[in-house]
């Protein structure tokens, strides 16, 4: 997902959180193995063999995938999760998606933000680096040791 330059006065649309919550939700649908293929495979196991995509045929990792996406859809709304789907997992553009449901211009964007927000808050990921609530900086030193010696 591209990212264009924002002028130093404008806040960007989307957070970092929102950003890295797509590239995973991306790296997800790629391991899954659910896209379209474009070209021909030239795999010699897929040759002659029974064409499909189905759990049956995936890897450990793939069926995994397909699980935590189906969790994901399960969790998010129809139009977040089609929206995120089409842009995140197969690469469709914006003006695409609203073409395809017959959306008013700039509708897909606000809808893939709120997709966005509510898959970086189901991967923990929020706008703001947070730690351990209550914890203090240990050091093993119980005081700071002189820079010069004193004699």
């Amino acid at each position: 997902m591209p990212l264009k330059k924002q002028p130093a006065d404008k806040a960007a649309f989307l957070a970092p959180h929102h950003v890295a919550a797509a590239e995973r939700f991306e790296r997800l649908v790629q391991r899954a193995q659910i896209a379209q293929r474009v070209t021909m495979s030239y795999n010699p196991a897929a040759v002659g063999g029974e064409a499909g995509n189905g759990v049956e045929i995936a890897t450990e990792s793939a069926a995994e995938a397909r699980q935590r996406l189906n969790k994901l859809a399960a969790i998010l709304p129809v139009d977040c999760w089609g929206v995120v789907f089409d842009h995140c997992g197969l690469g469709k553009g914006l003006q695409m998606i609203e073409l395809e449901r017959r959306w008013p211009r700039r509708s897909a964007k606000l809808v893939l933000r709120i997709a966005l927000e509510q898959l970086a808050q189901n991967f923990g990921l929020t706008s703001q680096a947070t730690g351990a609530h209550g914890a203090t900086a240990q050091n093993w030193l119980e005081a700071r040791l002189p820079l010069i010696a004193r004699t």
